[in-house]
């Protein structure tokens, strides 16, 4: 059965009608109650350049920070999008890094399929072949001997579009999401149609997402073949701008990935944050 969003919103309305329950009467949270605190920062390991391997023979890309092995098998957040985690995404990483793997938690980073430093070509935004990365790769981090088998995503704009994506897919070890500035529909509510009308944002994205796919792998961390995979994603790049013209309507096109069609496929805790 589809679950819509409206339907989820009216049957969260009529629970609370009918027990009588208002905002001011819901109880506090356990972690209120019992006083809870986390833990204390601990030191953290930072592992640069390192590889994935998936199911089609392609390699990623990940820089991965963990928790001191005092600590123990840890929980793991992985996080993925085309933003060069070498360079271009690499302040935002070390930020995020840092502060989750001092509180215990590993931070994964991968650059999707055919970005950065990652093998293969990207040819559109989450396409099925970067989905199918995303459950290998929790799967792979469930499997690592520092890990507890518990992994969670999270990610702003694209890295949040595809959790929902990937989560919508219910990968095993996948236990919560955490998206934000993202988006449930990709034909309204991403940078193409915004409301259903063409908006000037398509074409802004369209000439930066050109560069995204076409950027060059970084020859000091991927070797003499950096030049090999540059080659076949210049070769690889479509006219995306074409492209997205070409789906003026909410077609099949725009509906795969869109979440917003059945919310229920979501069985994980999802923390949304903003929606622009």
């Amino acid at each position: 059965m589809t679950v819509s969003r409206r339907s989820v919103l009216e049957a969260g309305a009529a629970a609370l009608t009918m027990t009588g329950m208002g905002a001011a009467a819901l109880p506090a949270p356990a972690s209120a109650a019992s006083g809870w605190k986390p833990p204390p920062p601990c030191a953290v390991k930072v592992l640069d350049d390192q590889w994935i391997p998936m199911p089609d023979g392609v390699t990623l890309s990940l820089r991965l920070w963990l928790p001191d092995p005092s600590v123990g098998p840890c929980p793991a957040v992985l996080e993925m999008n085309p933003y060069r985690k070498a360079d271009t995404y690499r302040f935002h990483d070390d930020i995020w890094g840092p502060a989750l793997a001092s509180q215990g938690i590993a931070y994964a980073r991968v650059d999707v399929r055919g970005s950065g430093n990652s093998d293969g070509v990207i040819i559109d935004e989450y396409s099925p072949a970067e989905l199918d990365d995303g459950v290998a790769i929790i799967a792979w981090l469930a499997a690592q001997s520092w890990c507890n088998g518990a992994v969670g995503m999270r990610g702003l704009s694209w890295g949040g579009i595809n959790a929902l994506q990937i989560a919508a897919r219910n990968p095993p070890a996948l236990k919560a999401i955490m998206p934000m500035g993202c988006c449930d529909n990709r034909f309204t509510d991403d940078a193409h149609y915004l409301g259903g009308a063409l908006g000037h944002t398509n074409f802004q994205w369209g000439v930066l997402f050109k560069a995204v796919m076409a950027g060059p792998p970084d020859p000091a961390v991927v070797g003499p073949a950096w030049r090999e995979q540059w080659e076949k994603r210049l070769a690889a790049t479509p006219p995306i701008l074409s492209q997205w013209l070409s789906h003026q309507r909410y077609d099949a096109y725009w509906r795969r990935g869109s979440v917003a069609l059945d919310y229920g496929a979501i069985k994980v805790p999802t923390y949304l944050v903003s929606g622009w």
